[in-house]
């Protein structure tokens, strides 16, 4: 049963999303409207085109998102592949589509925290893991603090 809908959701969310569907809602639509006169713009007449488009309206809800739903999992796993594939990345990102709100947020500030660490870049280039950025950052200001106890040292 559930291949069964997953087959025809698939087929129906792209049949719904071509051309030709389009063309004939609209046909539809202009028919209805070209009646409007023979049915003397009737309550029924009116009905007849708002329970339609409801009805479809409601079905399509529910076929479009499990298309949808397959959709956003194949894309999570080919970036997963990606990050654990890439050895500057960090592995704190895969499967993080399955993470709580507040693991997102700290992941969310470990990257506002690389952002800052990479504006001070002098290259546009540069791509950083946050551990990688956090290590650089750090080797940065001991560097830093050497350079100026040796001038310091040296000025005395």
């Amino acid at each position: 049963m559930n291949e069964f809908f997953r087959k025809f959701a698939t087929k129906a969310a792209e049949a719904m999303g071509s051309s030709w569907s389009f063309l004939m809602a609209t046909a539809i639509i202009v028919v209805w409207a070209l009646t409007g006169p023979l049915f003397h713009f009737s309550d029924t007449w009116q009905l007849v085109i708002n329970t339609s488009t409801t009805i479809i309206t409601f079905l399509m809800v529910f076929l479009i998102q499990k298309a949808q739903n397959k959709e956003s999992v194949a894309v999570q796993l080919k970036l997963n592949e990606l990050v654990a594939a890439h050895e500057f990345a960090s592995n704190r990102l895969v499967d993080v589509e399955n993470m709580s709100e507040e693991e997102l947020k700290i992941i969310q500030k470990y990257y506002s925290k690389l952002k800052l660490h990479t504006q001070k870049e002098e290259s546009l280039q540069q791509s950083h893991s946050i551990d990688e950025a956090d290590e650089q950052h750090q080797l940065k200001k001991d560097i830093e603090k050497d350079i100026i106890n040796r001038v310091q040292g040296k000025s005395c």
